[in-house]
């Protein structure tokens, strides 16, 4: 079932949310996330909302599951052509947490560029496992494609990007064709942003690991599983053409995960691009794109969209 909603507004900073009725299974800003409670965390004003550098309003959501979270909101820039690209945005979180409003300065800037701009929620742990969280993601996908005509973008012009666990999930989804099925082929490019898990295996025995426990927990002991759930296992079929990785230049663990996933495109025969970035860190990088604070970031993001979306 899809339900389009343009009743939604998200107001700046962290302001109020207000929600029209076709949204209201739509979890409150400030409710616990599923499993959130039960390991104790505090839970931390970037998680309760839109974050720090939130402007922006919301054209529309898409809902493609009964979960509450299986909904994914949508912005449009302010004269939609109908040949826009679409910038769908995985949010990151462990694979446990996270949400999709978790957008900060990222719509405005993006719609400014004439882009269409998507946020997709997904079902996480412990209600949904990895293999059902990049299920979810394909299945919003295919969702929000069906819906290009109305949101103004080219059916054939997606670009993934994803922090952190969000990375692992759009590598995922844009290595193995099984998850987004029809929508594969209209993925143009990947934007991965600080990611740590394109090698499972070697991200569980790596010394510079920072947490290698949430490795273990989250995706378990069984070899099988981590090569199935590895978009470096998958490299060299159907891969999107187009990468750009972005990692923090002073974190050994994604940089190694980065040289080694971009390594294995480039030898597949795909455009893989690494950006280190020095003097930020792991929520930085991600939560200043499309401000002044993370220029370096926001430029080479914008070139890769010029780039990979070229006829």
């Amino acid at each position: 079932m899809m339900i389009r909603s343009t009743t939604g507004w998200l107001l700046a900073g962290i302001g109020a949310l207000v929600v029209g009725t076709a949204l209201a299974a739509r979890p409150t800003a400030g409710e616990p996330r599923a499993g959130f409670q039960q390991r104790g965390e505090r839970m931390e004003w970037r998680e309760r909302g839109l974050g720090r550098y939130a402007s922006a309003r919301v054209s529309g959501t898409v809902v493609y599951g009964s979960h509450p979270r299986q909904q994914v909101d949508l912005y449009m820039p302010d004269n939609p052509m109908g040949e826009a690209t679409l910038v769908f945005y995985i949010h990151g979180g462990g694979w446990s947490r996270g949400n999709h409003r978790m957008v900060d300065a990222k719509p405005a800037h993006f719609t400014a560029q004439g882009h269409v701009f998507a946020s997709a929620g997904y079902r996480v742990l412990p209600d949904a496992p990895v293999e059902q969280q990049a299920a979810d993601l394909g299945a919003a996908l295919r969702a929000v494609r069906a819906q290009a005509e109305d949101y103004g973008f080219d059916p054939a012009r997606i670009v993934l990007m994803g922090h952190s666990a969000g990375a692992h999930l759009a590598a995922l989804v844009a290595t193995d064709p099984q998850f987004a099925g029809d929508a594969f082929g209209a993925i143009r490019g990947v934007v991965l942003i600080d990611g740590g898990g394109y090698d499972i295996a070697l991200a569980l025995t790596m010394p510079e690991m920072e947490a290698p426990l949430i490795y273990r927990d989250v995706f378990g002991t069984d070899p099988a599983r981590h090569k199935a759930l590895s978009p470096l296992t998958h490299v060299g079929g159907r891969d999107a053409p187009q990468w750009l990785m972005l990692h923090v230049a002073e974190r050994a663990a994604t940089t190694r995960q980065a040289g080694s996933f971009a390594a294995a495109l480039t030898k597949a025969g795909r455009s893989a691009t690494i950006v280190p970035l020095a003097g930020t860190n792991h929520m930085r990088i991600n939560r200043e794109i499309g401000t002044d604070a993370g220029s370096a970031q926001t430029q080479a993001i914008d070139a890769f969209l010029a780039r990979a979306v070229k006829p």
